[in-house]
């Protein structure tokens, strides 16, 4: 007589803890260029200004979406030389996962794994525009959870409610 062996990956894990990507994507892209052609002319250093801010949304029980927003702002002698908004996402599945420990992982892991993909995303669409292509700096994503922490934390001992509505963006330098 023989057995069946079921070598099903998508078993029942017998409530052991897993994380899961389910997808990475970019959500939403665009690029402007409002002084073009113009603006290529222009000989000066551009000064750049970067904007990078979380969000999460629960699909259920399990999935939560996590979204990089980013705005990039290019300025020379005072005229937009370009703008790109960006905001890359990726789906990520949590099974037996502590509820405590969902929180931090959404807020750091994750973004963690999204930045690299908005990164090249960036410097792909600076350098398609015709631009030197815009690599952004690394972000310390523990840094800016922990920040968001302290900021829902003074708001609620202000307020005395969860500061939920309270809203952080990272700016990163030049």
């Amino acid at each position: 007589m023989s057995e069946a062996i079921n070598l099903n990956s998508s078993a029942p894990n017998d409530g052991q803890p897993s994380f899961l990507i389910q997808r990475i994507y970019l959500k939403e892209l665009s690029l402007e260029q409002p002084n073009s052609p113009g603006i290529f002319l222009v000989t000066s250093e551009p000064q750049i200004q970067v904007e990078l801010d979380a969000a999460v949304e629960r699909l259920s029980d399990e999935l939560f979406e996590v979204n990089l927003l980013t705005t990039l702002t290019a300025r020379v002698d005072g005229k937009v030389l370009f703008l790109v908004e960006a905001r890359q996402a990726g789906i990520f599945e949590f099974k037996n996962i502590p509820p405590e420990q969902i929180d931090p992982m959404l807020g750091i892991t994750c973004p963690t794994i999204l930045y690299p993909y908005l990164r090249s995303n960036i410097a792909d669409i600076t350098s398609r525009a015709g631009f030197q292509p815009i690599h952004l700096s690394e972000v310390n994503f523990r840094g800016m959870y922990e920040h968001r922490l302290a900021q829902a934390q003074q708001a609620a001992a202000k307020t005395g409610n969860s500061g939920a509505d309270e809203e952080s963006k990272i700016i990163l330098p030049n």
